[in-house]
Parts: structure tokens; C-alpha cells; sequence
């Protein structure tokens, strides 16, 4: 997983990098700092405090460590740089259902998707059926509960 692409947006991008300073240069030294008051105190074993803290900065570090992973393994998609009559990641497509409810999903990267704002993951079962196909497509999504044919009314890069 490593060497893996991070397909992501350039807004999805920026909100790992804020979550990373948020971490590093906020809450962290916060965290160091409570946890050097609280070793100080002396009998550590019964210390929430430290015991507290210890587990947040592990908790912490761990994040860190995967927000890194993430971006370092980027690779940018911009939706505004992309010109093609076809679903590719980073499109918001328009689809009609059978019931004939319009939705409306953007495909982003896994760690930016969001079902209730309408973003799905480029690995999502949704996403990997309409990637390729082009307005007034017919496309059969396969879902838990049964396949669902939709068709895409609208391409767009936003």
C-alpha cells in the first residue's frame, strides 16, 4: 500500500496538509507539555494525566505517520485541468436513477470522500461503474441490495 498512488484533489490535498500542521504544531507540543507537567509530579503509574497524554501523542504520532504515508504518495488531480467527454476521478457527474431522482457525486480520492456531500472514492462500488462512460450512458451499479441501472445526464469538472 505504500508505493500505492494517493489520487486525490487539490482541496483534498490541503486539508491533509492542515490536518498535519494542526497536529504537529498545535495539539502535539500542547500535549508533550502536559505530559512533562504531569511526569514531573512523580508517581506516574496512577497519573491520568500522564497516562492520558502518553496515550494521545501515540495516538498523535500514529496519525502523523499515515498523513505523511498519504502525502507523500499525492498524485494531484485538478478537475479544472481536465477536458474529456468521459467519468474520470475528480468529475462531478449527474446521474438519474429509475425512480427518476437525480444525484450528483463528485469522484475524489479515498481520503477526501464524504457520501453526504456527495463525494465518493474513486474505489467505490458507484464510482468504479460510472468511470469511463459518457453522457446518456446506461450504467449498472451493483449494490448489496441489488444492481440498479442509472443513467448519466450531466459531466462536469468543478
Amino acid at each position: 500500500m505504500a508505493d500505492e498512488k494517493n489520487y486525490i484533489t487539490p482541496q483534498g490535498l490541503e486539508r491533509l496538509k492542515s490536518e498535519y500542521a494542526e497536529l504537529m504544531h498545535k495539539e502535539r507540543p500542547k500535549v508533550v507539555e502536559t505530559v512533562a507537567w504531569a511526569a514531573s509530579n512523580g508517581d506516574r503509574s496512577e497519573n491520568a494525566d500522564y497516562i492520558y497524554g502518553k496515550r494521545r501523542l501515540r495516538e498523535i504520532d500514529k496519525r502523523v505517520r499515515f498523513l505523511t504515508s498519504r502525502i507523500e504518495n499525492a498524485e494531484v488531480v485538478d478537475p479544472l485541468k481536465i477536458r474529456t467527454d468521459r467519468v474520470v476521478f475528480s468529475a462531478t457527474v449527474t446521474i438519474s436513477n429509475e425512480e427518476g431522482e437525480s444525484l450528483i457525486y463528485q469522484i475524489v480520492g479515498e481520503d477526501e470522500s464524504d457520501v453526504k456531500l456527495g463525494k465518493i472514492s474513486w474505489k467505490s462500488p458507484v464510482a468504479k461503474a460510472l468511470l469511463g462512460k459518457k453522457v446518456d450512458d446506461e450504467v449498472v451499479i451493483k449494490k448489496p441490495q441489488g444492481d440498479e441501472t442509472v443513467v448519466i445526464e450531466k459531466i462536469e469538472a468543478k
